[in-house]
């Protein structure tokens, strides 16, 4: 039996160093990924999903990691245990080759796609707040940025992205 690790940050900003911490000693090979979960294609990924076997075992260090929504990650375990592949959140001690870890993993699964649509919510409102301010004040964005101690372009880039979202959501 095999433990192979995938690790994976969304931007070249961030630091996989704790993940790879966590998995070194636990895993005998590890796989890095510098790519967002919600790319189309993940080919460190893919070719992780490849080399494993019946008995071997998936491992990562978080359970957001791996996964775009509790539907993938459902689905994705699921695939995984048909082919005799386990898996295990190592941060969190939980192993699917265990009815007890396959409900544990299932609930936070759940509890993760809450948060993760909880924190976009969040994010949406405080960019129509933000974007109300401006307005209401008749700052510029790159006068509120500084206030902000952001980039100007990071403020603009999220206020069209929000703006973009708003375009497909339907009424």
């Amino acid at each position: 039996m095999k433990k192979i690790a995938y690790i994976r940050v969304s931007t070249p900003d961030q630091r996989h160093d704790r993940q790879v911490e966590g998995l070194k000693n636990l895993c005998d090979e590890l796989h890095i990924e510098t790519l967002s979960a919600c790319s189309a294609r993940r080919p460190v990924y893919d070719k992780v999903l490849k080399r494993l076997k019946s008995g071997d075992m998936l491992v990562v260090w978080d359970l957001d990691r791996a996964f775009r929504s509790v539907v993938d990650a459902l689905t994705e375990a699921e695939k995984l245990r048909a082919r005799g592949v386990h898996f295990q959140i190592a941060n969190l001690s939980i192993d699917t080759s265990t009815p007890a870890g396959i409900f544990v993993y299932t609930m936070l699964s759940a509890l993760a796609e809450f948060e993760r649509r909880t924190l976009s919510q969040r994010t949406k409102e405080g960019m129509e707040a933000a974007r109300k301010r401006i307005a209401a004040s008749g700052k510029s964005t790159a006068s509120v940025a500084r206030e902000m101690g952001v980039k100007h372009w990071t403020l603009s880039r999220s206020l069209k992205r929000q703006d973009a979202m708003q375009e497909h959501v339907l009424p």
